[in-house]
Parts: structure tokens; C-alpha cells; sequence
């Protein structure tokens, strides 16, 4: 496991591998019925699971990323738009428009495996702005820690892989959605 852009006392939240395999296992459940990519996410707070989702951009629309989705089923069932105090764990280190929304949703930490780069290697139209610069360059309080998991992680791409190429033809690459 790599160190994070923060110390490990700064964190109040414990590092738990079992929130980040909830969110592989929504990834992978994205990947098998072709909702979306190869991202999951899981929201905690105070040691509760509050929301895990996937990525749904192919069923609903382009806005659908895992992080987005987790935080909208958190603010519903917290009812409020007020996150502060959950922790977000997420497969890919979140885009700028996914980070954008974890800092406006006021959630203290983002946790992640893979980096955003990985997904564009991937063949996924990413903004390469690291979450790391997106804090520092807005002034956002989002603590980050980066490659958890990460092997664990990186493995969706290859599955996500396996099965378009087991399905010539299954992803529209025409789609603004990749390179």
C-alpha cells in the first residue's frame, strides 16, 4: 500500500478494506449489467455504510458517475446535502467534476486505488486533473488518500477489457465517453 497525501494521524477515519471492496463490487455489478465503467463508490459515516453505487452514465446520463450517484443516495438518506464527517471510499481517484461535487457535499475524506490516469490509459475521455491539484488549486479542506487498494482496483479495467473483448461491438466507442 502506498502513503497518502496526508498523514496518517491527520485522518480521523481508519483505512477499512471491506468499504472498498463495496465499491469494486458495484464497479464489477456496472460492468456485468452495462451501466456504466469500471467505478464503484461507497459513502461511511461513523463506521456505517451509508450509500454504495456504481457507475450508471449508460443507463441514465452523463452526470451518473459512482461518486456522484453514492453522494446523491447518501444526501437522500441523511436528508440533507450535508456530508460532513462521511468518508468516501472510490475505485478510481475521482474526476473534476467528481471532486468538484465530494467538496461542495462537504465530505472530509476521499479514498482511492486507482489514479485518474489509469482510467484515461484505459480508454476512458478523462480530464487528467489530479484530485490532489483540484484541492490545492481550490482550497478545498477534502482530505485525500491515494492507492488504496490498488491492485484490487486496477483489476477493473481488465475485466471491464475482458469483457468487450469477449463482445465485439457491445460499447459504442464513438461515444464522448472515451478517447
Amino acid at each position: 500500500m502506498r502513503r497518502s497525501t496526508i498523514s496518517r494521524p491527520a485522518m480521523k477515519h481508519r483505512l477499512n478494506p471491506k468499504y472498498m471492496k463495496l465499491a469494486v463490487k458495484a464497479a464489477q455489478k456496472s460492468i456485468r449489467t452495462l451501466g456504466g465503467g469500471p467505478f464503484g463508490a461507497c459513502i461511511v459515516k461513523s463506521g456505517k455504510v451509508v450509500a454504495v453505487a456504481g457507475n450508471t452514465v449508460f443507463k441514465k446520463d452523463a452526470t451518473c458517475h459512482a461518486e456522484i450517484n453514492t453522494i446523491r443516495i447518501a444526501s437522500k438518506k441523511l436528508k440533507t446535502y450535508d456530508l460532513s464527517g462521511c468518508v468516501m471510499y472510490t475505485t478510481t481517484e475521482p474526476c473534476p467534476m467528481c471532486f468538484s461535487a465530494i467538496h461542495w457535499s462537504g465530505i472530509s475524506c476521499v479514498i482511492f486505488g486507482s489514479k485518474i490516469a489509469d482510467a484515461a490509459k484505459a480508454g476512458f475521455n478523462e480530464l487528467c486533473i489530479s484530485a490532489k491539484k483540484m484541492k490545492k488549486e481550490g482550497g478545498s479542506r477534502v482530505k485525500i488518500y491515494s492507492g488504496f487498494l490498488v491492485k484490487c482496483c486496477g483489476k477493473l479495467y481488465k475485466e471491464w477489457k475482458a469483457l468487450e473483448k469477449g463482445r465485439p461491438g457491445l460499447i459504442d466507442h464513438k461515444s464522448p465517453y472515451f478517447k
